[in-house]
């Protein structure tokens, strides 16, 4: 019992003994980290009073051709009805009880001719569309909302929280960066304030205001999970976890300070409903995009004219280049500005006009935003350095299928003994023919006519045409050999590549 007393008094005299330095602690923590312990969640009721009333609810509507009815058929019915019945149908002119009939007396006789009435114009019936959200942009009644919440939509309507409905008219949308503007004829309209894009930061509190399922003034909120997100779109996107569902499209992301930050528009979901990962687009480009609408009701994007992809952090080193930066020419247009230029597939486009192209994903971005005319500058890395060029911004269109290689028929090129440099890594080679320069374009280079181990390996195929070996440009057979020759075959050794219009860089690993 003294042992269980005296240990009592052992555990009192811990526990205060705890207490005093947990208070001495407390007292020695920075003020910063003593705020953070109290804070508490935030409160979001007085941005719904303050942004509430600029959410508006946007409703479709599309008109479709009505099949006849009011007890009307069509003439094939009522042609079945005299093939099998032997009389029209029932209400039809010409039958018992019909239009032009009596009571009894049997209708038009199988193989009459038909009596020629004028044409009807086939009415038109209007049918739910869909349901989106959007806000006033001006108080003069201009609304953004999503590109794919007006698209194909006969009329749109536009209700107020206030419940007031309108009928807009549809200034312009644009489908690259899912932007549409609408305008309605009203007055002194509650607009929403524009924040700024760049003080957004990854891991504030947001707010969305929308009409999900058509339940109108709905408020969801969450913080922001990433900012310059690529999903493969024109542009790159905010993604938060606030929850995004079906009709929230249009809908406004507010931040804290009641600032609308972007326009909700996507959402990653396996099921068709919120999932936790949701995509706005940037207010900055939405009003860049908006601003075009209104002026002319469309948008005019610069192009130059290449197809681009990723650089690998194996081929950045590989070339020198350093890190994986930059956009990888993959083929150029022909007659376009970046072959005017002088940009070349295999070129990596590390700047525009002084900016950095980071990644593939930055270079249509800067170029789409120049407008056409404009003299640019661009930064190639080619061969081991770097190159200025110059380049006339033309007007981006339609996309157009890529240029097939002919198969015409050629001479035989000749064909060269493979050496023990080339077979080690598991290729044979060959001149390059006179038709297959003229048709891609080419100077030099020489054609792959089998690929086996590291070669395969690499992906690489009969048919393709090797440009360069490391940074040295090939234009024959004896060229290549002489560069893979003083190439390091315990390292992996980097070939510039054709594919028909496309070229790539390929990786020869050494085998182990």
């Amino acid at each position: 019992m003294m042992f269980y007393a005296e240990g009592t008094k052992l555990r009192a005299s811990l526990f205060v003994c705890a207490m005093v330095v947990a208070g001495a602690t407390a007292s020695l923590l920075p003020v910063t980290s003593v705020q953070a312990q109290t804070r508490t969640l935030p409160d979001f009721t007085d941005l719904v009073d303050q942004v509430g009333p600029s959410v508006v609810n946007i409703r479709t509507i599309e008109k479709v051709a009505q099949r006849a009815g009011n007890g009307e058929m069509d003439e094939e019915m009522q042609e079945f009805f005299r093939r099998f019945f032997g009389q029209p149908p029932p209400g039809a002119p010409g039958a018992p009880g019909g239009p032009g009939g009596t009571p009894g007396t049997p209708g038009t006789p199988r193989g009459a001719p038909k009596p020629n009435r004028p044409q009807q114009p086939v009415p038109e019936e209007e049918r739910p569309r869909g349901v989106g959200s959007g806000f006033i942009l001006t108080a003069d009644g201009y609304v953004m909302t999503n590109a794919h919440v007006v698209e194909d939509a006969s009329e749109v309507m536009v209700t107020l929280p206030d419940k007031r409905e309108f009928k807009a008219k549809l200034i312009g949308a644009d489908k690259r960066s899912d932007v549409a503007v609408v305008k309605i004829e009203a007055t002194g309209l509650p607009a929403v304030k524009v924040g700024d894009i760049t003080k957004l930061r990854v891991g504030e509190w947001v707010m969305a205001i929308g009409s999900p399922f058509g339940l109108e003034n709905t408020v969801t909120a969450g913080i922001v999970s990433a900012k310059q997100r690529d999903t493969g779109e024109y542009l790159p996107f905010i993604q938060t976890d606030v929850a995004i569902n079906p009709g929230n499209s249009g809908g406004p992301l507010i931040n804290m300070r009641g600032e609308v930050v972007g326009i909700n528009s996507q959402i990653y979901s396996r099921s068709g409903g919120f999932m936790g990962i949701s995509f706005a687009i940037p207010i900055d480009e939405a009003i860049r995009v908006s601003d075009a609408l209104r002026t002319s009701g469309r948008v005019s994007r610069g192009r130059i004219g290449v197809q681009i992809d990723q650089v690998s952090k194996d081929v950045a080193e590989s070339i020198g280049l350093g890190k994986a930066q930059g956009a990888l020419v993959r083929s150029v247009e022909a007659g376009s500005p970046g072959e005017k230029a002088g940009v070349e597939p295999g070129d990596i486009i590390t700047k525009f006009d002084g900016k950095a192209i980071d990644k593939p994903s930055d270079l249509p971005r800067l170029v789409g935003n120049t407008k056409p005319g404009t003299k640019s500058t661009l930064t190639v890395f080619r061969r081991g350095s770097a190159k200025d060029l110059t380049v006339t911004i033309a007007e981006i269109e339609p996309d157009k299928p890529a240029k097939r290689v002919s198969d015409k028929e050629e001479p035989a090129p000749k064909v060269a003994p493979t050496s023990a440099a080339a077979k080690s890594l598991g290729l044979a080679v060959s001149e390059l023919g006179d038709a297959q320069k003229k048709e891609l374009k080419l100077k030099g280079g020489v054609k792959i006519d089998t690929a086996t181990e590291g070669a395969a390996r690499a992906g690489l195929k009969e048919g393709d045409v090797i440009l360069a070996v490391g940074n040295s440009e090939v234009g024959n057979v004896h060229e290549f050999e002489n560069a893979i020759g003083k190439a390091d075959k315990s390292k992996a050794v980097t070939l510039l590549v054709r594919r028909g219009e496309w070229a790539q860089y390929a990786l020869i690993r050494p085998a182990r």
